[in-house]
Order: structure tokens, then sequence, then C-alpha cells
């Protein structure tokens, strides 16, 4: 018997229901690791409550921890949103982004997203100032003198009683 006639004729023959796709947590929490960095707002992810100390995460995976199945699979992520975004707005964003990236690339059933924000990040706006002073500071520069205070001419209306003596005395110089 040749080898050809070992191949199969149809694909149906292939996909026998017994056959089944297994995905690795890790591959899971990476996808959702990476979905959830892509999102605007998000500063950072946590550190997952209860995990490993000793154990060093891969960055990609680092505040994600998740339940796979055959079929379904649920999310925790540990997050860290921007100071000023919308804490409400960045979290629904993450959810939502993270469900459709592992639906999309697996074809698991996300069952949940839940997002546990940690902490907020100041980090931007703390850059911001840094660059400001250092803009602001000219090395080796001398503080400039202070201008000379424009000379603003000033008119003072006088009552009755006073503009009598006010013309003798103008008429006197």
């Amino acid at each position: 018997m040749a080898k050809k006639d070992n191949l199969p004729l149809t694909m149906d023959v292939d996909m026998e229901p017994s056959s089944s796709i297994t995905y690795a947590n890790d591959v899971v929490a990476t996808i959702a690791g990476i979905a959830a960095a892509e999102v605007e707002g998000i500063a950072g992810m946590g550190n997952v409550v209860g995990g490993t100390i000793l154990g060093k995460k891969p960055s990609a995976t680092k505040g994600v921890r998740v339940e796979v199945g055959t079929e379904e699979t649920s999310v925790d992520l540990y997050v860290t949103v921007e100071y000023g975004k919308p804490i409400q707005k960045a979290a629904h964003d993450v959810q939502e982004n993270v469900r459709r990236c592992i639906e999309s690339m697996t074809g698991l059933h996300v069952v949940k997203v839940d997002v546990h924000v940690q902490g907020v990040s100041f980090e931007k706006e703390l850059a911001a100032i840094n660059a400001g002073r250092k803009n602001a500071a000219i090395p080796g520069a001398k503080e400039p003198a202070p201008a000379p205070a424009p000379e603003v001419p000033v008119e003072v209306e006088l009552t009755e009683e006073e503009a009598p003596e006010a013309e003798q005395e103008a008429q006197e110089e």
C-alpha cells in the first residue's frame, strides 16, 4: 500500500467529534495581557493576588490570572490606571478588548473578565513636570533682572471742596 492511500479523502474524516484543541493557561494569559496593555488609560499591570512570590512571570502575563476549560475561560486582570483617565471607562474598555481578542484568537467563550484596579500611575504627570523644569532652567544662565515697572499716568478725580485748592497749587507752580 502506497503512502498516498493512507490520506483521508475529505476534511470531514479529520474532524471527528473526539478530537479537541486545548490551550495552556499561559497562552490565554498572554493574549489577555497584551490585549489589556493595548487599552488607552492602562498604565501597567499589577501583581496577582495570591500569586507566587518566588516565580517570575513574563511581562505579558504579569497581572493576569486565567482559568481555562475545554470551551470556556475566565480572566482576572490586576491593572494600574493612568492619572486623569476615567477609571470605569478604562476598565470597561479592557474587559471588551480582552474578551474580543481571546474569543477571536482561540474560539473559547469568555465567561467573565474581572478587572481589579490596584493603583493610579502619576508617571506621565511627573515626567511632564520634570521636562518643564528642564526646559525652564538653562545651565549656566543667570536669573534675568526684573524688568522695571512701567510708568503709568495716574488720574485723580477731585471733589468740589478739593478743586479750588488744587487749582491754586497748579497756578503757583
